[in-house]
C-alpha cells in the first residue's frame, strides 16, 4: 500500500516561522580549545554554558579554573574566571562566593585535581554546605601531565605510573567521590552522569542545569560528576574511548543521584 504523507499548506507569499532549537551558547567563547581529538571536555563545556544561558546568569557567573587539562577554561567561557592553585578550586570558590554572595560561582575540576591534592578542599566545602556548584570531570587519569595513575584509576588500568595495571594490593582502590560526599550532611545535590552517547549527554545537561539552579535558589553545595573520555592517555580512538566509558567506567562508577535536593534538611528543604 502506498504511503501518503500530509504536508501543511502554506499560503502564497507567507513563510512559516521556524523556532530556533539549536544555537551557539552565549556563555561559551568562540575560541578553539586545546583539547585532544575525541576528548569530551568540549561537550561538558557546552553543557555548562547552556545551563548558564538557560538560567540567564551569565553576568553573575564566576568560574574557577583548575590545574589540569581544563587549566585554560577561562579562555573558553564568556564569564568572569579565577585560576586556582592545584586542587584549591573549592577554597577559591568559597572565598569568591562569601565576598560576592549574589554571584553564581562554579569550579570546574578533573579527578587528579579534585580527588587527589584537592581532596581536603572538596570534602570541607561539601560538609560546610557552601552554596557553590562543582563540575567534576572523571576520566580516571592525570590527563595534562602524561597519563599517570589518579585516585580514580580503575583496578588493573594501565597508566604511565602503573604500566602493569593498578594493583589494589599496593595502592588501594579507586575513590568514588559521589559516594564519599554522600556520607556528609552538608551537600544539597550530588549526581554522577556520563557523556558517552547522546542520551546520556542530555541527562548530563539536565543535571548540570539543576546544580546551577539550586545555587540560584540558595540551596547549598552541589556537585555533578561527569564520566569523561581521555583517548590520548587511554591509547584508544575516540569511538573506542566512548565505548570504554560505557563498558568499564559506568560499572565501577554507577550513574545516578546520590543526594537529591528534597533530602536537604532545614527550613529551605
Amino acid at each position: 500500500m502506498k504511503k501518503v504523507f500530509a504536508y501543511p499548506l502554506i499560503a502564497a507569499g507567507r513563510r512559516r516561522r521556524m523556532k530556533k532549537v539549536f544555537a551557539y551558547p552565549r556563555a561559551l567563547s568562540p575560541k578553539r580549545t586545546h583539547y585532544c581529538p575525541g576528548c569530551t571536555h568540549g561537550i561538558i563545556h557546552r553543557l555548562v554554558a547552556e545551563a548558564i544561558d538557560d538560567l540567564g546568569i551569565q553576568e553573575r557567573t564566576v568560574g574557577i579554573a583548575p590545574v589540569g587539562c581544563a587549566v585554560l577554561a577561562y579562555e573558553y567561557f564568556d564569564v568572569d574566571f579565577q585560576e586556582a592553585a592545584h586542587g584549591r578550586a573549592p577554597a577559591v570558590a568559597t572565598g569568591v562566593k562569601r565576598v560576592h554572595p549574589d554571584a553564581i560561582v562554579f569550579s570546574y575540576q578533573g579527578d587528579g585535581d579534585l580527588a587527589s591534592i584537592g581532596m581536603a578542599e572538596i570534602i570541607h566545602a561539601a560538609t560546610r554546605g557552601e552554596n557553590i556548584t562543582v563540575i567534576f570531570v572523571n576520566n580516571t587519569v592525570y590527563g595534562m601531565t602524561g597519563g599517570q595513575m589518579a585516585p580514580t584509576t580503575l583496578p588493573g588500568q594501565k597508566t604511565t605510573t602503573s604500566p602493569y595495571g593498578r594493583d589494589t594490593a599496593t595502592v588501594g582502590y579507586p575513590i568514588r567521590v559521589c559516594e564519599l560526599l554522600a556520607t556528609l550532611d552538608g551537600p544539597a545535590y550530588l549526581e554522577r552522569v556520563s557523556v558517552h552517547d547522546p542520551q546520556h549527554i542530555i541527562k548530563a545537561g539536565r543535571a548540570i542545569r539543576k546544580a546551577f539552579a539550586l545555587q540560584v535558589a540558595g540551596k547549598g553545595f552541589s556537585l555533578v560528576e561527569v564520566l569523561s573520555s581521555c583517548p590520548t592517555n587511554w591509547g584508544m580512538t575516540p569511538a573506542q574511548s566512548l565505548n570504554h566509558i560505557k563498558e568499564a567506567l559506568v560499572p565501577y562508577y554507577p550513574l545516578g543521584v546520590y543526594r537529591a535536593p528534597e533530602e536537604v534538611t532545614g527550613d529551605d528543604a
